[in-house]
């Protein structure tokens, strides 16, 4: 506690600060906020929280039951849904303490484990959303050499790509304080405090993670957007009767139809947007933040955190809004219609 003492005026002013341990040296301080903020950042955090993990819940149960959608571009979402299902229900919580409070209570080894979790699953969503682009380039552009090219194997090798190079990057460079080197003496005097919880990146590590990891996939996944969005004009252009849909024969003999693979493409694209809408800022702060001086407020970069969070819970409203077989398997489920025989080989769309 600060007593400040001023001989003109009568009256004494007292400043307090509170620490997250108080009989302990060099402790991080608490944010000293009222009742009410902490009540409204807890309301909003945990609608968040609730919001991703039952939306990527459902989307889980929908693709993994009903057998008509074990598809490779289903497989892909499943995964990325799982994704984002582990960000709402392990990350997210300890993240909001940590917001509401400024404290964290839990030890560095699980600060670790949290933080290097936390960048595992972005970078993993990026690699499931880069995979998905190139599937949907695959069926819209090249649609008789799809099921050829991209097969169960296929999927199987870019599901576990997205999860494997996330994880041994993320957690290899938090536990090797690769994220650290050179900027030991800056992190250990201005930065580390007892209770803290703070993903810090030297300036080297940030451009790095930021743009490898980030900016450039982001990139090409917009570059194959806009590839498929030109073919899909000029086969739109091709067809006289825009309601006829184009029936393209596979290697298997079935019929997949160009409209349906195009919607699926347009759906995907909406997904890809609402990430980097969600994710870019926070990028931006921290390939920024290292070359200015760490600068940037902590405050902010919290908020751009929780704007990123806030795309785990978007995607499923998506999927909601644009597919009609998510909102008949979500009737399906809810109406405990998913607990009859056979019912995971109900029709949800026409093929």
């Amino acid at each position: 506690m600060i007593f400040l003492n001023n001989s003109s005026h009568i009256s004494d002013v007292y400043v307090e600060i509170q620490y997250c341990y108080d009989s302990v040296s060099g402790s991080c301080k608490k944010n000293l906020q009222s009742i009410s903020l902490q009540f409204s950042m807890f309301l909003f955090m945990g609608f968040v929280i609730l919001v991703t993990v039952t939306g990527n819940l459902l989307v889980i149960t929908s693709i993994a039951h009903f057998k008509q959608l074990h598809t490779t571009t289903n497989c892909l979402i499943l995964s990325l849904a799982v994704c984002d299902f582990i960000l709402g229900a392990f990350v997210m919580p300890c993240s909001a303490m940590r917001s509401v409070y400024g404290c964290w209570y839990l030890g560095d080894f699980v600060c670790k484990i949290h933080s290097s979790t936390d960048v595992m699953l972005t970078a993993s969503s990026i690699f499931h959303l880069s995979f998905i682009s190139v599937d949907r380039y695959f069926a819209v552009c090249t649609p008789l050499l799809y099921r050829s090219i991209v097969n169960s194997v296929t999927a199987l090798l870019m599901i576990i790509t997205s999860w494997v190079f996330p994880a041994i990057f993320a957690f290899g460079m938090i536990f090797s304080g690769l994220n650290l080197k050179g900027s030991e003496h800056f992190f250990e005097t201005q930065v580390q405090c007892v209770g803290g919880c703070t993903v810090f990146f030297n300036p080297s590590s940030a451009a790095f993670s930021t743009i490898f990891a980030f900016f450039l996939p982001g990139l090409i996944m917009l570059g194959i957007y806009f590839k498929i969005y030109m073919v899909a004009r000029r086969q739109a252009r091709s067809i006289k009767d825009l309601t006829q849909q184009i029936k393209v024969e596979d290697g298997n003999g079935s019929a997949v139809s160009g409209k349906h693979e195009r919607k699926k493409a347009n759906t995907l694209a909406v997904v890809v947007g609402v990430f980097l809408i969600c994710w870019t800022p926070l990028f931006i702060c921290n390939i920024m933040d290292p070359f200015i001086g760490y600068s940037i407020p902590p405050t902010l970069t919290d908020a751009l955190f929780w704007f990123g969070y806030m795309n785990s819970g978007f995607n499923p409203l998506v999927y909601a809004f644009f597919y009609s077989w998510f909102r008949k398997a979500l009737s399906i489920i809810l109406s405990g219609k998913i607990f009859y025989r056979d019912s995971c080989l109900i029709k949800l769309y026409s093929e």
